[in-house]
Parts: structure tokens; C-alpha cells; sequence
């Protein structure tokens, strides 16, 4: 069966080999309600639908109008076979809960790299941030030597900030993108890292300056923050 969960998820999961991420729109903060509560719905009133899905998990944006979803995969063979067998019931009958749901995309992932602050006891986060790079074209070597570099940034960084739990990052499996899942204590430790002097969460250090100014590197979504709305994992 399904059973609900606070927990966040685990990113360094190692039965975890697909991980994947995706963004509906839905509007207004009182329809993301009304989603999260239809997807519950929706899940809780069906067994597991597969054994190599680890937990599935939903997140309200700070925007008032998107939902992230991730999903952990044992593989993207059996997330085809959800697809074939038990995807389209569940869709249908959240649309008939909530018209209107704008699906943006799925985006398939591998785990790269983890960074977690060892200075202090766990901190649940109480904010997630995403961060989402993409590259003029593919090429898994140039997203990981990125990630690479973003490491030295980090562990040269004369200024961590204290608000920061970790940083999960993922590369897409076309070799186009780079996302990372970061969590923060709080919205607000995030946005004081930003306001900070700097380009981001950097400080104006020779490392950040050359991750800010990799070769190849075109954007991507940008930064969003989101709140842990939905936890789903078998019983």
C-alpha cells in the first residue's frame, strides 16, 4: 500500500539509479493546495504501483503557481513500465480533480556529487532550492567538470553561510543540464545568502567567478525555492 510521510527524501539514495524531476504550473496558491491534496487522494487510495519506485515526493513553489515533483527511480525501465500500466489513471483522475494542470516536462537525472555541512548536528530542511544550469549542447564531461568546479568553489568559500544544509547535484541524462537540490534551513537564510556581496550564494572568490563564466554555459530555470508539500512511500 501507499503511506504518506513528512520525511524528505534522501538524494544520496543508492537504490536510487533515476532520479527525476518535473514542474507543473497550476496558477494560484489555492489550486497547488487543491493538487497536492488530489494527488494524495489520488495515491493513497491505490496500492504501490511498483516495487523500484523508492518514494515520490511533492513540493509547492514560493511563486504561488508551480509543483515540483521527484521521483525515485531504481531505473528508468521501471518507470517506462508505470508509464505503460499505471500513470494514466492517475493523471485522469487528478485533472477531473483540478482542470487545467500544465505539465511542463519530465527531466531525467542521474546523482553526481553531495555536499553536506559536518559542523553541527542534522537540521531538517525548511526550504528547498532548486537550482537549474543548462549548456549550449551535450556533453556529460563539460556537466561535470561544471560540478567540479562548483566544489572548489565551495570548499575555498571564505564565507559559508550558516543558513545552507546541503547541496544534491544532478546531471540530466541528454548531458544538456545541471540541477542542483539544495536545502536550506529556511526561505529566508536563503535569501540573505543571495543579498550577501557576491553573484549568488558565492562570495566574489576566483572559483565562483569561473563557475559563473564556464564556456558553454547559456542559464537554464533559474532558482526557485519550494516547500516539501507531499511525501509518498510503500507501506
Amino acid at each position: 500500500m501507499t503511506r504518506r510521510t513528512d520525511a524528505h527524501p534522501d538524494l544520496t539514495r543508492p537504490d536510487v539509479l533515476a532520479p527525476f524531476f518535473s514542474t507543473w504550473r497550476v496558477d494560484t496558491p489555492e489550486r497547488q493546495r487543491q493538487t497536492v491534496d488530489a494527488i494524495a487522494r489520488t495515491w493513497e487510495s491505490r496500492p504501490w504501483p511498483a516495487e523500484d519506485l523508492r518514494g515520490y515526493h511533492v513540493y509547492t513553489g514560493h511563486d504561488g503557481s508551480t509543483l515540483l515533483h521527484h521521483s525515485q527511480w531504481a531505473s528508468e525501465q521501471a518507470y517506462e513500465a508505470f508509464v505503460r500500466t499505471h500513470r494514466q489513471e492517475r493523471v485522469d483522475e487528478i485533472d477531473t480533480a483540478v482542470p487545467g494542470i500544465e505539465r511542463l516536462g519530465l527531466g531525467r537525472y542521474r546523482h553526481y556529487r553531495s555536499a553536506t555541512r559536518q559542523d553541527r548536528a542534522p537540521l531538517a530542511p525548511g526550504c528547498i532550492v532548486i537550482v537549474d544550469v543548462e549548456f549550449e549542447g551535450p556533453d556529460p564531461d563539460r556537466q561535470r567538470a561544471w560540478v567540479d568546479a562548483v566544489f572548489e568553489a565551495l570548499e575555498s568559500e571564505p564565507n559559508p553561510h550558516p543558513g545552507g544544509i546541503s547541496a544534491h547535484f544532478h546531471l540530466s541524462t541528454d548531458g544538456t543540464r545541471v540541477l542542483n537540490y539544495a536545502e536550506w534551513e529556511s526561505a529566508e537564510a536563503h535569501l540573505d545568502a543571495l543579498a550577501a556581496p557576491g553573484d549568488g550564494v558565492g562570495s566574489a572568490t576566483p572559483q565562483w567567478k569561473r563557475v559563473q563564466n564556464w564556456p558553454g554555459l547559456t542559464g537554464g530555470g533559474g532558482v526557485s525555492r519550494y516547500d516539501h508539500a507531499l511525501g509518498l512511500v510503500p507501506r
